[in-house]
């Protein structure tokens, strides 16, 4: 149990504790757990934050490599279009692919296996309130989409990363009973809503290094003025940095060692 989900236990105990002591303090009791309630929920929005459980935002070790991780889908038009630059400018990538998505476009997961890249898992349906889900909720989502993608990958995840980056203090353990990394990003280029391939660009390739994890996305991909999805003219301009750096692709399951599964309590 990491440390604020320790305090927390110990902050909604001792508010019972003072108010069943001295009922009079009853309302300053319910207003701490209010505030930690806040802290929790702040935490769930954080993307990066480690106050709820573990949470890769770099590789581990010091080797110089790099883990490009592209979200949402498969998409029929732009992954095949990503998966030929990237066999152009010799990158490896990541694909957290939307398992239902991944069921209609079958033969995009196998060509992105074939093609030396790793699927994992981003969730059934991509759930918008997927941060409000309970134990229950979570573990079928997450659990019926680690069927779906190591039935038509060949592969079992062993990756996790939430829609949106978003999560709550229940998400931890389904992933410990599933043997899941909790996977976000160094940094992102939030292309689903920018435009402009440099400005993307900017955000992915600033200080970047050895270790860092990168987003991009295939799915809700943002189209720049003719129509093109931005991702494309971004990949090419980020595998000549990462080539002047000295910079090696490299795949999630490459770069992380695995997570050991456990029964469920």
């Amino acid at each position: 149990m990491p440390p604020f989900i320790q305090l927390s236990v110990a902050c909604h105990a001792a508010a019972l504790g003072w108010a069943i002591a001295q009922p009079g303090m009853a309302p300053w009791a319910l207003v701490g757990v209010a505030l930690n309630h806040l802290a929790i929920a702040g935490a769930g929005l954080w993307p990066r934050s480690r106050w709820l459980g573990p949470n890769i935002t770099r590789l581990p070790g010091t080797s110089p490599v790099l883990a490009l991780t592209i979200d949402d889908g498969p998409d029929p038009e732009v992954t095949p279009a990503v998966l030929d630059t990237l066999e152009q400018f010799h990158m490896r990538a990541t694909f957290f692919c939307i398992a239902r998505q991944a069921e209609r476009h079958p033969t995009l997961v196998r060509q992105i296996v074939e093609r030396g890249h790793d699927i994992q898992n981003h969730s059934l349906v991509h759930p918008h309130a997927f941060s409000l889900y309970g134990p229950a909720a979570l573990r079928r989502e997450i659990g019926q989409a680690q069927e779906v993608l190591a039935s038509l990958s060949g592969r079992r995840p062993t990756c996790f990363r939430p829609p949106a980056g978003l999560r709550n203090p229940f998400l931890d353990p389904v992933l410990h009973s599933l043997g899941l990394h909790l996977v976000s990003w160094t940094r992102r280029g939030f292309d689903t809503r920018e435009s402009s391939a440099p400005r993307v660009l900017a955000r992915l390739a600033r200080r970047l290094a050895g270790g860092d994890i990168l987003l991009l996305h295939d799915g809700h991909a943002a189209r720049g003025a003719q129509g093109r999805p931005v991702i494309l003219d971004v990949l090419p301009a980020l595998a000549s940095q990462a080539a002047a750096q000295g910079l090696r692709w490299v795949g999630l399951s490459e770069a992380l060692p695995a997570r050991t599964e456990r029964a469920a309590a």
